[in-house]
């Protein structure tokens, strides 16, 4: 919408020009030129928004010269919301009515402050070793847009992550019989990464059970795979697993675990299963043995 403010604002200034006995021949052009740059940002600003696989330092500049572009409100936007958005607005003093603002900003009122209840103290008795964003959430506009890989900001990607701390802290005091007295570990660990840069305890290979490295390399398929997810479109049989490659060439994953999950043909029997016809093609598993 605010765009859109920008472009009736370029036809607004034009007439104004006009009924001042500006040249038409001279000022046509100059709105039609600057209406369709006002077209070109839009779709950029909405490309970026979908996010891709990387988001150049090149890009990246072009969103911080788009975001200084000015349009005026004449509303108040400290009406109609509540009390919690309100009291995030009045971190800073209104600045009256009308104001120029920035078609994209990051502002104050974007923050959501973390509660103690929210951290993870360094002793903890589960060992959780992860690093807990300073804030709860950040919905900067231009701090989301400007997220390099994918879509999620620092603080979407702890929130999604922090599930794998809370199944381990329900589980650890659940009373399992003997047989089952490895579900937490098997559960709790299948974000881990071979190389130990995985979450929430940052182990390595050796220290994780041979169960958990398979649900690990089940998780990834899945989620790669998965069409029913409304914010990414699933990948082919054929893109999955070239992804898992680089994964487990990069030792997120077991190698040797992956190399049987691709010779047990077990990948072709869940896609059979759970994937779209049009998902499941030809894939030459030698190549990534």
């Amino acid at each position: 919408m605010r765009f859109e403010v920008i472009k009736r604002e370029l036809e607004i200034d034009y007439w104004k020009a006009i009924a001042a006995g500006g040249n038409a021949d001279v000022l046509k052009p100059e709105l039609i030129q600057a209406l369709a740059d006002v077209d070109d940002d839009f779709s950029f600003i909405a490309t970026c928004n979908t996010g891709g696989e990387f988001l150049s330092a090149e890009k990246i500049a072009r969103i911080d010269q788009i975001s200084e572009r000015r349009w005026k409100r004449t509303l108040s936007d400290r009406i109609g919301i509540s009390d919690e958005e309100r009291q995030r607005k009045n971190r800073t003093p209104d600045a009256g009515l009308p104001v120029i603002e920035k078609v994209l900003d990051d502002k104050a009122e974007h923050i959501f402050m973390r509660d103690q209840h929210d951290t993870i103290p360094a002793d903890n008795q589960w060992g959780f070793n992860i690093k807990v964003p300073e804030y709860l959430y950040n919905r900067g506009e231009l701090v989301n847009l400007k997220v390099v890989r994918g879509t999620l900001s620092e603080e979407e990607r702890y929130k999604i992550n922090e599930h794998i701390i809370h199944t381990i802290m329900m589980l650890t005091q659940l009373p399992f019989p003997r047989h089952l007295s490895r579900v937490p570990e098997i559960a709790g660990g299948h974000h881990e990464k071979i190389n130990g840069t995985g979450y929430p305890k940052g182990l390595h290979g050796k220290d994780m059970g041979t169960t958990a490295k398979i649900m690990a390399i089940a998780d990834i398929f899945e989620a790669l795979t998965a069409a029913d997810r409304p914010y990414k479109k699933g990948k082919t049989l054929s893109e999955a697993i070239k992804i898992m490659s680089f994964m487990q060439r990069d030792q997120h994953i077991d190698s040797e675990l992956f190399a049987l999950f691709l010779r047990s043909g077990v990948y072709l029997d869940y896609a059979k299963l759970h994937m779209r016809p049009e998902q499941i093609d030809q894939v030459d598993i030698q190549a990534y043995l």
